[in-house]
């Protein structure tokens, strides 16, 4: 059974969230480049490595802003500086 996803806002994005485990310390467990709550759980051997650190610590998952069950990144909270260094490799590439 998979664990509860919860959301918190953060701006105008929602980032999925899960709890496991009681354990006396808190663990934020920093996902890779791409994440997805619900199928890391799927994948035999990253759920026995995640149900051992909820043994013994309050494990805390996220998937980062506009990856797996978090809600995209609206475009216009990309800053400036991103869309026009896109803009220009583009353009050198024409």
């Amino acid at each position: 059974m998979l664990p509860e996803t919860r959301y918190a806002r953060s701006g105008e994005v929602n980032i999925a969230f899960q709890v496991v485990g009681e354990g006396p310390l808190d663990l934020v467990l920093v996902p890779r480049f791409v994440s997805h709550l619900d199928l890391d759980w799927e994948e035999p051997r990253y759920a026995h490595m995640l149900r051992r650190l909820s043994s013994f610590a309050r494990l805390i998952l996220f998937d980062k802003r506009g990856t797996g069950l978090a809600s995209a990144t609206a475009p216009e909270s990309i800053p400036a500086s991103a869309s026009s260094s896109t803009g220009s490799s583009r353009e050198s590439r024409s």
